[in-house]
């Protein structure tokens, strides 16, 4: 598909689909992903304000590592809602959350474009490598400033630069090379369109955020091998799988194989480092 060609709304239902097939391999990978994004959920967490008795709204929140993390800190007179456009990610989400004995986290299937919630309820907003998939980045981040109480902060996590995040970027430019598929357009969705020095703190004032700050944070990710690293992003990186669909069976197995290949720069005695930085941003309605 061509940049001019971009539908949205094709496109949110291609996402959608994307993550209900990808749900079960999600949550599969949850103790690796907990590891690799852990650290920084903490810093988002802190970021945005929450403690004990806040309410707050996961929006993209996915299998909901994110969504729990919040929950054990505003306890028992706190509230968690967990959101996602993906019906199978929450029913993970809602699983996982009995399993914790978690009961102040509830999940609700909302288009993070269109938070269907009361205005002002919220203490706090997160998403956790959400933003990147809205194609309509400023009607979501104003349903996010909406959702806030006066005074209440958003903040969100999404990869810096590709150059930052080879982990991913290199299998996506073998990918378009291999596909004919063009880079994302300005302003279109993709998973560095936030990254470069700037753009997200114009787009949280844009929304209308005041006291915006962001945080640089390294956050490799670290398996056994390269190929662990594939297996990872072709169970649970579904974006990747669309991008591939125009290839035949042998086009898409040859990529695979030249990603790993390309991956394997990352091994070392001490088993697979992906390059990955990550921004935290934060703001005040």
């Amino acid at each position: 598909m061509s940049a001019q060609a971009f539908d949205p709304v094709v496109y949110k239902e291609t996402t959608r689909k994307q993550w209900q097939d990808a749900a079960e391999a999600w949550n599969r990978w949850g103790d690796v992903i907990e590891r690799w994004l852990g650290p920084a959920t903490d810093v988002m967490l802190d970021m945005a304000g929450i403690r004990d008795g806040s309410r707050v709204l996961d929006v993209a929140a996915g299998a909901g590592g994110q969504s729990f993390a919040a929950a054990r800190r505003v306890g028992r007179g706190g509230s968690v809602l967990a959101t996602d456009i993906s019906p199978d990610l929450l029913d993970f989400a809602a699983q996982r959350a009995t399993e914790a004995g978690l009961d102040n986290v509830e999940t609700a299937v909302l288009d993070g474009e269109r938070l269907d919630v009361d205005e002002g309820s919220f203490d706090a907003v997160i998403s956790r490598v959400g933003f990147i998939y809205f194609p309509n980045q400023q009607a979501a981040l104003q349903g996010m400033w909406r959702a806030l109480k006066p005074g209440g902060n958003l903040a969100g996590i999404v990869y810096s630069t590709a150059q930052a995040n080879q982990f991913f970027s290199i299998p996506v430019s073998i990918i378009r090379r291999r596909a004919e598929l063009p880079p994302p357009a300005p302003g279109q969705p993709g998973p560095f369109s936030f990254g470069e020095p700037g753009v997200i703190e114009a787009a949280y004032e844009r929304a209308g955020f005041n006291n915006v700050q962001t945080r640089r944070m390294a956050a490799p990710l670290r398996l056994a091998s390269a190929a662990e690293c594939v297996r990872f992003q072709q169970e649970s990186f579904g974006a990747l799988h669309q991008m591939l669909a125009g290839l035949s069976d042998e086009g898409r197995e040859e990529t695979w194989r030249e990603i790993e290949h390309e991956l394997e720069r990352f091994e070392a005695a001490s088993g697979f480092e992906g390059p990955c930085e990550l921004l935290i941003a934060a703001g005040t309605r």
